[in-house]
């Protein structure tokens, strides 16, 4: 295959901006403080938006800020400022939904190329068109498409208007993110990134004149009957890619560097091979399992129906967890490292790196920074030494397996 299709990672902060470009991305999406669709994500403020552009720029990584919240009018006073901002400071798209805000985004930011947002429900051909005739570059499309549909809009498309799809990560009860349970329930707007997620709420039936009776919906009990699984597409890219799309998007702006880093890595690698018409090696496939996710499916792009919900629980499945990060290594493996979760000597670790499959060894010694022989590294945070078994660079994520 000779089309070099792009893979799109989230960035919730800088930490988790340095993970994904070090772990494989061809391009992050990230939000600032206003107008994106990840209120909680952390996000960034100017300086560190400034900064991030700054690395991605040194590291040939694309840059698209998140501008797709549904606006009201008071949302309207400060995009200005912010568009040419984003301009400035060299952004390469900014990601809208609102078709004012698309003007806008062309009157402020004229340099910036325009992705349409998922949010904006794009199922055909036609409205692909219309966006791009209106001066899109991309269309993100609703992630109620299947395969078909999607090979078509793309063969139907006008030339010069990229095409992206979601293919990882937590999906949505309603129509393309449209909803508005989470501000009648807890009065955060999700169409403004602020949504509780009341859809993974267990729920019962209550009967009109028998108010505090709590009915079951099952035999053991209420449902998470909204609850959606999580999209997971690693081992059929090879059906993704002959649909002709140009960008793969994981999903994961609030989740963690570690999720960042292991799943860029995977899609990195599974991409690649699939591209070189090569298998993929079923360790990346594996590697999915090991972040933090709900009960994963192939959401629409099969079946219609999404994958079905998952009624039994609203609980993540993790298998594996991150115990420290190395901040730096000598070439013997000698390493200086940040612990995240308590560890001890005996155990068995995994280490992740941007080059290689992940490798395990027992932890036979640690250090702390004084030098002082220690058993367990107990506090968040501090700073140990290890010998690993061979040299690895910074931001190699060290784990342990099987924690579910």
């Amino acid at each position: 295959m000779n089309k070099r299709v792009e893979l799109l990672a989230p960035a919730g902060d800088m930490e988790r901006l340095q993970f994904a470009v070090r772990y494989g991305a061809d391009a992050v999406y990230l939000g600032g403080q206003q107008f994106g669709m990840r209120a909680r994500a952390g996000n960034f403020d100017e300086a560190d938006l400034r900064a991030a552009v700054a690395l991605c720029k040194e590291r040939g990584v694309r840059v698209y800020l998140t501008c797709n919240i549904v606006p009201r009018n008071t949302d309207l006073l400060e995009l200005p400022e912010f568009m040419a901002f984003a301009q400035e400071i060299g952004v390469d798209a900014l990601i809208v939904a609102d078709l004012g805000v698309f003007q806008m985004a062309g009157r402020y930011a004229p340099k910036l190329e325009r992705h349409i947002s998922t949010q904006a429900g794009i199922l055909n051909v036609e409205s692909a068109r219309a966006w791009h005739e209106l001066g899109a570059s991309r269309v993100i499309l609703a992630r109620e498409m299947n395969l078909a549909e999607i090979a078509e809009l793309k063969a139907k498309a006008p030339r010069g208007l990229d095409v992206e799809v979601f293919v990882h990560g937590a999906m949505c009860v309603s129509f393309s993110g449209r909803c508005l349970l989470s501000q009648y329930m807890a009065g955060r707007d999700a169409n403004q990134g602020n949504c509780s997620q009341p859809c993974r709420w267990k729920y019962h039936l209550v009967e009109e004149t028998r108010p505090g009776e709590y009915m079951q919906i099952t035999e053991d009990g209420g449902t998470h009957i909204m609850n959606a699984r999580d999209l997971n597409m690693i081992a059929h890219l090879p059906d993704l890619i002959a649909t002709g799309v140009d960008s793969l998007k994981i999903e994961g702006r609030a989740k963690s560097f570690y999720y960042a880093a292991v799943v860029t890595n995977a899609y990195r690698r599974a991409l690649d091979a699939v591209m070189a018409g090569e298998p993929v090696d079923p360790v990346w496939i594996l590697e999915a399992e090991k972040v933090s996710h709900r009960a994963y499916s192939t959401g629409f792009f099969y079946d219609e129906s999404g994958g079905g919900q998952h009624t039994a629980d609203a609980l993540y499945e993790r298998g594996s967890q991150v115990i420290a990060v190395v901040e730096d290594c000598d070439e013997t493996g000698f390493a200086t490292v940040s612990q995240r979760n308590r560890f001890s000597v005996g155990e068995t670790v995994e280490f992740i790196t941007p080059a290689d499959r992940p490798e395990s060894f027992v932890l036979t010694e640690l250090w702390d920074e004084e030098g002082e022989a220690l058993t367990v590294a107990p506090h968040p945070m501090m700073r140990v030494k290890m010998k690993l078994p061979r040299a690895v660079p910074p931001q190699s994520i060290l784990r342990v397996n099987g924690t579910d």
